[in-house]
């Protein structure tokens, strides 16, 4: 193997976390299609590829399959792994592995490095926030990885001396960042002088150790900005071993002193941003190997057997997708995706001004009224993770009793988990994607806006006080692109407000629902107490009646209610629901209702729901959106198969003048054309669901495309 010269990849995999903040899960989110979500979409594509990774011979046979975690520097963003977890786990197991395994290969020490919890611009960060960040993200690290991180990924990689402080204070050895984020360079000898680095000319073959303005340091290692350029944007990922020869070229001739060639990229470019990077990538490393190129190390093996023989210092506020430094998350600084070349992203400031106002108006109402059941408010914040990692009672009461200021009873207990998760909030509405792409009104804008909605909500459920009309005014300055939407006011309106969950809420999704799908003993992050429902059919009439607690695991708060639900066919659900009063109240409203339904007086059924719930109506809307679409489904699925059994009728009908009009090169009438796709397709679907496929029949059917030119459905039908 060639003597000094080591190579190192690292990716940064994260996705800003992607949950109903009141419902603390992903909801369908169409776009993903045909993926659930953006999440599962994207470890199918990416997380998981890179698991088992094939590396193929000339003759595209497989030679081998490799876990690529093992062999890179990796960090996952928490929240990401949080929801890795739950529903993908043995991806997720998969990366743990990987990181013990590649403690195994380098000195014991682990590829997996921390990240600041939710991906907050750190330089943009109060001095509070930037420490609970990096605590959060070393304890979850520790929860999952099972040891203490020697690393720590800056999201944007955006840096200033106070958060290097905050790292270097909580034990973390070393950073990544892009060259142009150095700004001057020395050699650790007394007197050296100080070098300016100019047009990112730093050498990024080495690490730099930084001296800090408190007396501690802290390591940094300056990552190849043109090599990862091209391996994000360029071609490099569309040949492993071109990629490999393009790493080694960067060395350096000399071979006298330790090199290390690294790159730093998006994680998702080995897969999701580029199809089958994840096999350039592990091509490109197995054949630096078995060819003695270079040796595979990561960073802290790099660190303990090179320590940087040189100092830096940094450039403040700077970030790697940002040549305006942090700006592009506080003003129209002209950084964008390109999504349209007329669009400004002038509401930028004023949704980070209605944040910091959101933030410090938090934190008045947190110091103020949680000061009541913690001994110190903002040690309980930062040691607040252990229940966000495990919420389980025991594990919430054990919290209670250690930070505590004295025994809290249910009450007490319920005010200070909302305190936290107020706090909590507030910092998920920092989650970066909020400020990084073109538009006011998109999917990663909104969802700030919705821990914003979640944080005001627990402050007047805390202490009464009203903050959305002053934050909806600070919003109303920032202008939207599209029209519709005219400002960031209008869309809370619109897009916000509709989507705000209470016990309530929660307890008329329940009642709709058990109407079609039965009882449920939890409803994301809500439990179902103690329900007793009632259900009856009269002709085309259903009816649910009942009552049921339901509790919330996050906050442990709860609430019983009572309820009444009529479906009158297809779409036509009406349904009350109201906080259960007294047992008398209730039986009076289950006979009223039921001798109603027994002489299916539609007209009087409602009447007494009016009656009985007053305001308190809903429909199918007010279902949340994953049980929306199966109720949906399972009232179209009649009309459905009646509409599938006609399509193929009528494809069997005019199969023989179909092919007729083939056979003489006569266009196919669009109507004709239509049915024949959608009849195949329904086949195609039909020949995958069955236990053994008709082979002879799949040959017909491909054959027929071809002939056709039918477009196929492409979702995979093991996705369905």
């Amino acid at each position: 193997m060639e003597k000094n010269k080591y190579i190192c990849i690292h990716g940064h995999f994260y996705q800003p976390p992607r949950e109903n903040p009141w419902l603390e899960d992903i909801e369908l989110q169409d776009s993903a299609y045909p993926f659930h979500d953006w999440n599962e979409r994207i470890s199918e594509e990416c997380y998981k590829t890179n698991t088992a990774s094939r590396i193929l011979d000339e003759e595209g046979d497989i030679i081998r399959i490799v876990n690529n975690y093992t062999n890179m520097s990796f960090n996952f963003g928490p929240t990401l792994l949080s929801w890795m977890k739950k529903h993908q786990p043995e991806i997720y197991q998969s990366i743990l592995d990987a990181d013990k395994a590649s403690q195994e290969k380098f000195n014991g020490h682990g590829s997996a490095i921390a990240q600041a919890y939710n991906h907050m611009i750190m330089p943009l960060a109060n001095e509070k926030d930037k420490y609970t960040q990096i605590y959060w993200g070393i304890k979850d690290f520790q929860e999952r990885f099972g040891r203490y991180p020697e690393g720590m990924w800056l999201p944007e990689t955006a840096v200033d001396y106070a958060t290097l402080e905050t790292l270097a204070e909580l034990g973390i050895k070393y950073t990544i960042l892009a060259p142009h984020q150095a700004a001057r360079i020395r050699k650790m000898e007394k007197d050296s002088p100080w070098k300016e680095i100019e047009k990112d000319n730093i050498d990024f073959r080495q690490v730099y150790l930084c001296p800090l303005p408190s007396g501690k340091s802290i390591n940094i290692f300056f990552y190849n900005g043109a090599l990862a350029h091209e391996v994000s944007f360029g071609g490099l990922l569309g040949n492993g071993e071109k990629f490999a020869n393009s790493l080694i070229a960067n060395f350096s001739q000399e071979n006298q002193k330790p090199e290390l060639v690294h790159i730093a990229t998006d994680g998702e470019t080995f897969g999701h941003h580029h199809r089958f990077g994840d096999m350039a990538l592990s091509f490109c490393l197995n054949h630096i190997e078995k060819n003695n190129l270079a040796k595979i190390t990561n960073y802290g093996e790099y660190l303990e057997f090179h320590p940087p023989i040189y100092e830096v210092q940094i450039v403040n506020n700077t970030s790697w997708s940002c040549v305006h430094g942090v700006e592009r998350w506080r003003n129209d600084c002209g950084c964008h995706t390109g999504m349209n070349a007329n669009w400004h992203q002038k509401w930028r400031k004023p949704l980070r001004e209605a944040m910091d106002w959101l933030r410090d108006q938090t934190i008045n109402l947190f110091e103020k009224g949680a000061s009541a059941y913690f001994k110190d408010v903002w040690q309980a914040r930062n040691e607040y993770i252990t229940i966000i990692l495990n919420r389980n009672p025991e594990n919430i009461d054990s919290f209670l009793d250690q930070f505590a200021s004295h025994h809290l009873n249910q009450e007490e207990k319920i005010k200070a988990i909302k305190y936290l998760e107020m706090q909590r909030n507030a910092m998920l509405m920092y989650t970066s994607c909020g400020w990084f792409f073109d538009e006011i009104s998109g999917i990663e804008t909104t969802q700030v806006m919705h821990y914003a909605a979640r944080c005001m909500q627990l402050a007047k459920e805390l202490h009464d006080i009203d903050l959305e009309p002053e934050y909806m005014e600070k919003l109303s300055q920032a202008p939207s692109n599209i029209r519709k939407y005219k400002n960031g006011a209008n869309i809370y309106e619109k897009v916000i407000q509709p989507a705000i969950i209470d016990l309530l809420r929660v307890g008329a999704h329940y009642a709709v629902s058990t109407l079609f799908n039965g009882k449920q003993k939890n409803i994301y992050s809500y439990q179902i107490l103690d329900d007793e429902t009632e259900h009856r059919e009269n002709g085309q009439l259903k009816i649910a009646i009942g009552k049921a607690t339901i509790k919330s695991e996050i906050t442990l708060e709860q609430d019983k209610i009572s309820f009444a639900v009529l479906h009158l066919g297809d779409h036509n659900v009406n349904g009350g629901v109201r906080r259960y009063q007294d047992e008398q109240t209730y039986q009076k409203m289950v006979q009223e209702i039921n001798a109603a339904f027994d002489q299916a007086n539609i007209v009087d059924i409602i009447r007494l729901m009016d009656k009985h719930f007053k305001t308190n109506s809903y429909s199918l809307w007010y279902l949340f959106k994953d049980e929306q679409r199966k109720v949906i489904q399972k009232i179209l699925q009649p009309n459905k198969e009646e509409a599938e059994r006609s399509i193929t009728q009528i494809y069997t009908d005019n199969y023989t003048v179909i092919n007729f009009l083939k056979q003489l090169n006569i266009p196919i009438p669009q109507s004709l054309s239509v049915i024949t796709q959608e009849a195949i397709n329904l086949e195609l679907n039909q020949l995958f669901s069955e236990d053994s496929i008709n082979l002879d029949r799949l040959e017909n059917l491909i054959e027929e495309i071809q002939d056709w030119s039918i477009d196929i459905d492409k979702i995979p039908w093991n996705l369905k």
